[in-house]
């Protein structure tokens, strides 16, 4: 079953939760955690993913896990995926029916 409500991409989270309360200007995160600004304003705007290398700068400057990070940044993911129009996943079957049909 899909969750009805998108998640909150993680640069909503960034934005929101770190950036703004810490009064910190792109600039200085993106001295900070060594990801250029250009890189932050994308996965603030929603354009750019959370990646493994970035879940662990952005770990070790908030004092959080790269997980935190990359957990936000999956259910984003599966979330989409799960709504994507084009994914037709509708003829697919659990491969244990399969084999239930080929055993009968």
């Amino acid at each position: 079953m899909t969750k009805k409500r998108k998640p909150t991409h993680p640069g909503i989270i960034l934005e929101e939760h770190y950036i703004i309360p810490l009064d910190i200007s792109m600039t200085q995160l993106s001295e900070a955690s060594a990801i250029s600004r250009k890189t932050l304003y994308k996965i603030i705007n929603e354009e750019a993913r959370i990646t493994a290398r970035i879940a662990v700068r952005f770990a070790k400057v908030f004092e959080t896990t790269p997980e935190f990070w990359l957990n936000l940044q999956q259910k984003y993911d599966i979330w989409l995926a799960e709504h994507d129009k084009q994914l037709c996943i509708a003829h697919i079957r659990p491969i244990s029916q399969m084999i239930a049909a080929c055993h009968h």
